[in-house]
């Protein structure tokens, strides 16, 4: 096969700040009065989604704690929660934050949607909300993410690339994510908008809860389906899912491409190995500063300009500000160049003993 890494960068236009939901509830513009007078002593409150991904709690909580720390002398006081992908949860989680008065939050939705009422309460409590990573319903004052149409389109040309002459040789299986995350709804669209024409779906599945298992179940029925000689490639939205994937695929002697998301320690082992073919490299810095920065911001009452330089909008704000942040496709070709590069993972931590030979082979040492 051959292999190309696939840079994405999401463009940033420079734009003044607007007002999103209500215009003295919901902006991210400065309030002389309130916590603006609390100088560093702020409270924020955290809150992700859940723990089967690997990505929260190994890296988007310390280092948003870390830049929180670094922004106000390590006088912030933090409040954490994970919701185990659980909505009810989460919202009972936003609540607790209500009662213990926080200045911010910081919030990663379970379910964009059903949050809403819960941002509300936040917001009416005079509680500024920053989304991260998923664009939450409500009026929420700024939002962090990648360029989640761009990543889509990052697996689709991965996938176009891996299968070359082959793209019309049989069907691929599409495993997208949890349809309660509005970021799967866009990777979807940006994959689609790079693969449709160009190849043949077989299967196409929304993934329950973004769970690998769910995907396991999901593959096997979709090779039953299809036959195990007309499968040519996977579409998988993220990396965990990826691993669930590959698994049905190996019990059925199946080897086609598989493309993931977020550059999972396992995912790139199976990228050393040739089991799955690419991921997307999410830096998690750049995205964890930001909302950290935002988050800092809002609870001194201060203005997003030199922060937030885009905008979008979701069902129920508009002009939100906000920063993505631009994405790479991860193949063998640049593991050093990304992710070891970057202080994500060590040699020592990818090529155990059980990969090494792996990664004598491709030249990771």
């Amino acid at each position: 096969m051959r292999r190309a890494a696939v840079a994405i960068a999401a463009g940033a236009m420079a734009v003044s700040l607007a007002a999103c939901g209500s215009a003295d509830e919901a902006d991210g513009g400065s309030d002389s009065t309130g916590s603006a007078a609390k100088g560093d002593n702020i409270k924020v409150g955290l809150l992700l989604p859940e723990n089967k991904t690997a990505r929260y709690e190994k890296f988007d909580r310390p280092l948003i704690e870390k830049k929180i720390g670094e922004l106000t002398n390590n006088k912030a006081e933090i409040q954490y929660n994970n919701a185990r992908q659980d909505a009810n949860l989460q919202a009972q989680q936003v609540d607790t934050m209500i009662t213990n008065k926080v200045d911010v939050l910081i919030l990663d939705a379970v379910d964009a949607k059903a949050i809403q009422n819960a941002v509300q309460k936040a917001v009416d409590a005079g509680i500024k909300v920053v989304a991260y990573d998923r664009l939450a319903e409500g009026p929420i004052s700024a939002y962090t993410s990648f360029d989640n149409v761009s990543v889509g389109k990052t697996q689709g040309e991965a996938m176009l690339t891996a299968l070359g002459d082959k793209a019309k040789d049989g069907q691929i299986v599409m495993m997208n994510g949890s349809v309660t995350d509005p970021n799967a709804a866009q990777f979807k669209e940006g994959a689609h908008s790079v693969l449709d024409g160009k190849v043949t779906v077989g299967k196409e599945y929304d993934t329950k809860e973004w769970a690998p298992e769910a995907a396991n179940a999901n593959m096997e029925s979709a090779i039953s389906a299809l036959g195990k000689d007309k499968i040519i490639g996977v579409y998988s939205a993220n990396d965990g899912m990826a691993g669930g994937v590959i698994t049905a695929l190996k019990s059925a002697g199946i080897d086609v491409p598989v493309t993931g998301q977020d550059a999972e320690l396992a995912a790139v082992q199976r990228i050393v190995t040739g089991d799955q073919y690419m991921s997307v490299y999410k830096p998690y810095a750049p995205e964890a500063d930001a909302a950290a920065e935002m988050a800092v911001a809002l609870a001194k009452g201060e203005s997003l300009d030199s922060v937030a330089k885009d905008k979008v909008s979701s069902g129920s704000a508009n002009d939100v500000p906000s920063v993505l942040v631009p994405v790479t496709s991860l193949t063998q070709e640049n593991i050093n160049d990304t992710v070891i590069k970057d202080g994500v993972y060590t040699i020592d931590e990818i090529c155990t003993a059980k990969y090494k030979a792996a990664c004598d082979k491709i030249g990771l040492k």
